[in-house]
C-alpha cells in the first residue's frame, strides 16, 4: 500500500453515485442461517463465493452490505464502526427468528463485527469463523511508516491521507491480480466505478481510527466469547500476519477453537487461490457445531 496526500475528498456527481443494494440474501431450506461480513472499504462481493457454496448446502445466506458501502469517500469517511456493526445487527434481526441455528463469518475487519454479534448475541450465535482477522496491520506488504499513523490520526490531517492500493492487491491469483491493478492503477479517489465488485481503490486513514476503536472494544471483550470460534489465515497474508489469529485465539474464552493455516494465498483468501479450501473448512466447521461435535 502507498500513503498519498490528496486535497480531493472523494467527492461523487450524484452521476456517479450509485445506490448498490442492501447486499446479499439467499433463502435456504435447512433451517440454518450464516451471516457472512466484508472487509472495511470492501464489497460483498468477496463473500459471494462462500455465500452460494453455503446456500447450496442448504443455509439462508445473509451479506450486507456496510454502512455506506458504496457511496463516495467523503461520505463512507463519517462512518463509525458502530455504523457498520449496525449493518450486521441488522442482518442478524432478518434471520434470528426463523432459524435455530445462526452462525457468522468475517473477512478482516469483517471478523471482529462477527466476534461482537457473537459476544451481544451467545444465545443464539453458535459459532464464528474468522477469516483474515485484522487486528494490527502488519503484514508483509504493509508500509513501515504505519508505525506512525496514530499520531496523523490525532490531527485534521488525517483527512488528507489515503492507503492507494498496490501490488499484490491482497490475492496470489495472477489472474485476479491483473483485473485489480487494470482497476486500481488508474482510478482517481473520486471513482465509484467499479467499487461494487472490487471494493474500494482508496483507504482514507480516518478510517484507521474507527479500526482502532473496534480493535480495543473486540480485545476487552474476547474472554467473554466462549462459543465455538475457527481462524483461517495465510501464512503470507501480505496485509495482517498470523499473529492476529494467534492473538484471538490466545484471548477467547472458547472451548473449541481451531487455526486453519493456508500457503498459496494471501489476504483476501475468499477470493484466492485456496477459496475451496476455505469454503470447505467454514462448512465443516459449521456442521461440526451443529451436529453438537463442538461446544
Amino acid at each position: 500500500m502507498a500513503l498519498i496526500f490528496s486535497l480531493d475528498q472523494g467527492r461523487a456527481g450524484k452521476a456517479e453515485f450509485r445506490d448498490l443494494g442492501d447486499g446479499i440474501f439467499l433463502k435456504g431450506q435447512n433451517g440454518r442461517a450464516v451471516i457472512l461480513i466484508h472487509g472495511l472499504t470492501g464489497t460483498p462481493n468477496e463473500m459471494k463465493s462462500l455465500g452460494i457454496s453455503l446456500n447450496r448446502k442448504g443455509y439462508t445466506v445473509v451479506c450486507p452490505r456496510l454502512k455506506n458501502h458504496g457511496a463516495p469517500l467523503d461520505v463512507l469517511k463519517d462512518m463509525t464502526w458502530e455504523d457498520f456493526y449496525q449493518s450486521v445487527k441488522e442482518a442478524y434481526m432478518k434471520v434470528k427468528d426463523d432459524h435455530e441455528f445462526i452462525a457468522v463469518s468475517g473477512l478482516s475487519m469483517g471478523a471482529l463485527l462477527a466476534l461482537v454479534l457473537a459476544d451481544e448475541f451467545p444465545e443464539k450465535i453458535k459459532g464464528v469463523s474468522c477469516l483474515s482477522p485484522t487486528l494490527f496491520y502488519d503484514g508483509w506488504n504493509t508500509p513501515w511508516y504505519n508505525f506512525f499513523f496514530p499520531l496523523a490520526t490525532h490531527t485534521p490531517l488525517r483527512n488528507f491521507f489515503y492507503h492507494k492500493e498496490d501490488p499484490p492487491y491482497g490475492v496470489k491469483n495472477k489472474e485476479m491480480q491483473k483485473r485489480l491493478h487494470n482497476y486500481y492503477s488508474t482510478a482517481v479517489i473520486s471513482d465509484t466505478s467499479k467499487i461494487a465488485e472490487y471494493g474500494y481503490p482508496y483507504f482514507p486513514v480516518v478510517l484507521l481510527c474507527q479500526l482502532k476503536a473496534l480493535v480495543r472494544h473486540v480485545t476487552a471483550r474476547l474472554k467473554d466469547i466462549t462459543v465455538p470460534v475457527q481462524l483461517i489465515q495465510a501464512k503470507d497474508d501480505d496485509i495482517s500476519s498470523v499473529k492476529n489469529s494467534q492473538f484471538i485465539y490466545d484471548g477467547v474464552g472458547s472451548k473449541t477453537k481451531e487455526i486453519v493455516m493456508l500457503y498459496d494465498s494471501y489476504h483476501c483468501i475468499t477470493a484466492d487461490q485456496e477459496r475451496k479450501t476455505v469454503t470447505a473448512r467454514v462448512e465443516e466447521f459449521f456442521e461440526k457445531i451443529h451436529n453438537g461435535d463442538a461446544k
